[in-house]
């Protein structure tokens, strides 16, 4: 085998004109063998073919085909040839080719372009019998009124041999004759080119092979190709599995015929871009395109963000009782993977928002049996709880265990798909009956005669329909293989089965107040439990054998469940009622010295729904998650995406069912313990802010503050008469200081200090007071302190 790398820019790309490519002597069609077509629009192709001796292979594209094949274009010789060279052709841009010409190009190009353009050329003017001949010097548009009449007129001016001006109007009657040669032989290429531009855009690649005999030759490449397009039908019964058919629709644009080869449809988008490479490349700026947008009329539901609230727990140990580690634990529900984990260094599992209902719970752990356990009923009312015992063994063997609450049984290791009970809560769509009539069965006639042969229905025959495709994963991407060679001849088209399975689905109505219907929506609430990817696409529905509605849905995953609508629900009737609550405390905390209450604002969403139905609903409301808020009660949703919480409520036939959301806005309050005063404390009392607890420990606290603050009270007078005794004695000195030593002022001054004297006892006994005091007050302080920091409360009011 032989490769040589195709790289679009190296110089073994010989660049061929149309007249050399159809020189060739020895070219052949190499056909197509294998096509894989993807979701961003583009095709990988494989031509598969003999080649004999030094052979040259031609295969057509059109120049947007030669773009993409520029870029990934693999060519081997698979028996010992070798490939000589890849040429193409080439041509220059026409708008290139035509700048050159100092030529008027464009689609709305008129006579007056293309004259100014003949400036200085000679040329010969009629105008019915007048001739005027010589070389054009401009042409003028004026406005003319005739007959009350404005007219716009060109007229040329031309300057003649003898060297006169000469003007002439460009009437009905006006004809130019060219009298320079070479302007003429121009102006004809310049056609020619305009002309080869609407022909048909094919550019040729020719493969130069050179070898011994007869040998193989591979080419590879991807090109541009319309989107495959997928649609399916979704066939309700009663009392029975639905059923899922998926057809997807190829078409053959390529421009050769598409015979007997292998196809492939691969459900994803890989990176792809354009370069233009086949032409050309000279500098200019990018063209930035405006950006597309789509709106689509039917309505696809956000995908579940959270399932039900149901949790399941365990431990998983040996036969000893010794505690089994990091072993793989998997649930499925409806014979779909519902959720994978690995048990802690304890032993330990948890998951978290599984679906409600019965599940199988799957754990394996290498030197050990895996166990299986079935039935075990999860839901959101409680925590389900499964402990598992390993058996020592080899890990391919199986231990099936039923839980002690059966709902579902196993017989065997393999994993069994678990089907609906039917299609919805009523049988039929509107009334309740068929709308093709109840038990409807399509006879399509004997085969045979009246000596043999059976009557054949519809339903038995899209039953035996089996899918032309094999599905397959591709790592992140998803690949239908078609099991026969299809043939498609070029600009045809193809609907070709891909899927047939049964899958879980629930007939219900979504009502979603924000979506400005006056009615909710018929919908189904699907399971994806075929194990195929299921490619985003259109759907129509047929119960019992009929139309009931159709609609869009997303790329939807194995295991994963989405709610899909198809038509409007007439038989229910919907009203809604809010109600809002004035802020209240519902729960007061104190930690580390400060005072939390936490209120709320309450709102009550109430949704009415009247049933006029012969048969029940299954009403399924979407809810708006709204930022800050929380749930309150014991309605739960069955889902959640990022946007709604789905709530699921049972409307029985022509009866009246309500479903209340209550919702809080939590909204909190600080206060400093230290702070606080008797007042706030009655105040608190009042709006039954509080509880008793709280109020008790708040009124010790106000009442260590109230001894605090007596005893700074009483150290605040001792000080103040320490102050004005001071003050005194700085008087009664001051005097002192004025007396000259007579008897009278001896007598004063004898006064002065015994007064002196026995206000200095009383300094000393007021000093020992106001130590004590503050001492008490520094105690008091600390008990404080010590009462605040150990008081912690959490109390839901």
């Amino acid at each position: 085998m032989y490769r040589i790398p195709v790289v679009c820019a190296v110089t073994s790309f010989l660049a061929l004109s149309s007249a050399q490519v159809q020189q060739q002597t020895e070219t052949d069609k190499l056909p197509i063998q294998r096509i894989v077509l993807y979701k961003n629009g583009v095709g990988y192709f494989e031509h598969l073919g003999r080649v004999r001796g030094s052979q040259d292979v031609t295969i057509p594209f059109t120049s947007g085909q030669l773009n993409d094949v520029l870029k990934t274009l693999t060519v081997l010789d698979l028996d010992g040839g070798r490939i000589a060279s890849v040429a193409y052709d080439s041509s220059t841009p026409i708008d290139r080719q035509l700048s050159d010409m100092h030529l008027p190009y464009g689609e709305k190009t008129s006579l007056s372009d293309y004259l100014g353009a003949l400036r200085g050329v000679r040329l010969e003017v009629r105008n019915g019998t007048a001739v005027t001949t010589g070389r054009l010097l401009s042409v003028e548009r004026k406005t003319r009124i005739s007959g009350g009449t404005t007219l716009e007129v060109d007229y040329l001016s031309l300057i003649t041999d003898a060297g006169e001006l000469k003007t002439t109007e460009v009437s009905p009657l006006f004809s130019i004759r060219l009298l320079d040669r070479g302007m003429a032989s121009k102006l004809g290429h310049f056609l020619d080119i305009v002309a080869a531009a609407r022909d048909a855009d094919v550019r040729r690649m020719v493969v130069s092979s050179q070898g011994n005999g007869e040998r193989s030759l591979f080419v590879s490449y991807i090109s541009e190709v319309p989107v495959w397009k997928a649609t399916y039908r979704i066939v309700l019964k009663k009392n029975s599995s639905t059923l899922l058919q998926g057809w997807a629709i190829v078409d053959n644009v390529t421009g050769e015929d598409w015979d007997k080869v292998t196809l492939s449809l691969v459900a994803g988008a890989p990176q792809s871009f354009i370069q233009n490479l086949s032409q050309p490349y000279y500098a200019r700026r990018p063209v930035v395109p405006l950006p597309e947008s789509t709106n689509p009329t039917p309505q696809t539901f956000e995908a579940t963000l959270l399932l039900a609230d149901a949790r399941l727990s365990g431990t998983i140990t040996d036969p000893s009782g010794a505690l089994v580690a990091n072993a793989t634990v998997k649930v499925f529900a409806n014979g779909a993977l519902a959720g994978q984990t690995q048990a802690n260094s304890a032993g330990e599992y948890q998951f978290q928002s599984l679906p409600e209902g019965p599940v199988l719970l799957q754990v394996d752990s290498p030197g050990f049996q895996r166990a299986v356990i079935n039935g075990i009923a999860v839901s959101k009312q409680r925590n389900a709880r499964q402990d598992v015992t390993l058996n020592l063994g080899a890990a391919n063997s199986t231990v099936d265990v039923t839980a002690s609450a059966p709902r579902l049984q196993a017989q065997t290791a393999e994993l069994v798909q678990v089907q609906s009970r039917g299609a919805g809560s009523g049988s039929m769509l509107g009334s309740g009956a068929g709308l093709g009539g109840r038990g409807r069965t399509t006879a399509l006639g004997k085969i045979g005669g009246a000596s043999g042969g059976g009557v054949y229905s519809v339903s038995s025959a899209r039953e035996r329909l089996e899918s032309a495709a094999a599905a397959q994963e591709l790592g992140d991407l998803f690949e239908y293989q078609l099991k026969e060679p299809i043939t498609i001849r070029k600009d045809r088209s193809a609907l070709v089965p891909i899927v047939q399975s049964n899958i879980s689905a629930e007939k219900v109505s979504v009502w979603n107040e924000q979506s400005g219907l006056r009615r909710p929506e018929r919908a189904l609430w699907l399971t994806n439990s075929s194990g195929l990817t299921l490619d985003g696409g259109s759907f129509s529905v047929l119960e019992e054998e009929t139309f009931a509605g159709e609609g869009i849905f997303e790329p939807i995953r194995p295991g994963e469940k989405r709610l899909v609508s198809y038509a409007a629900d007439l038989a229910l009737n919907v009203s809604s009622k809010l109600a809002s609550d004035q802020q209240r405390v519902s729960r007061v905390s104190i930690h580390q010295g400060v005072l939390t209450q936490t209120s709320e604002i309450r709102e009550r969403k109430t949704y009415t729904f009247r049933n006029e139905d012969s048969s029940p609903r299954v009403v399924i409301v979407e809810h708006a998650v709204r930022t800050g808020y929380e749930l309150r009660g014991d309605v739960h949703p069955a889902e959640t995406t990022d946007g709604w919480m789905r709530f699921r409520l049972s409307v029985d036939p022509k009866q009246t069912s309500s479903l209340t959301v209550d919702e809080a806005r939590p909204i909190q309050t600080t206060y400093q313990v230290s702070n606080i005063t008797n007042a706030e404390v009655a105040v608190f009392i009042r709006e039954k802010s509080i509880d008793a607890a709280i109020e008790e420990a708040l009124r010790r606290i106000v009442a260590q503050k109230a001894i605090i603050a007596d005893l700074d009270s009483k150290k605040e007078e001792c000080d103040d008469q320490i102050e004005k005794i001071f003050d005194d004695q700085q008087r009664l000195r001051e005097n002192m200081k004025a007396l000259k030593g007579s008897a009278e002022e001896k007598a004063l001054l004898q006064r002065y200090t015994q007064q002196l004297h026995g206000q200095e006892n009383l300094l000393e006994a007021l000093r020992k007071q106001s130590e004590q005091l503050e001492g008490q007050k520094n105690s008091a302080q600390s008990a404080l302190d010590k009462m605040i920091e150990e008081l912690s409360l959490d109390v839901k009011l």
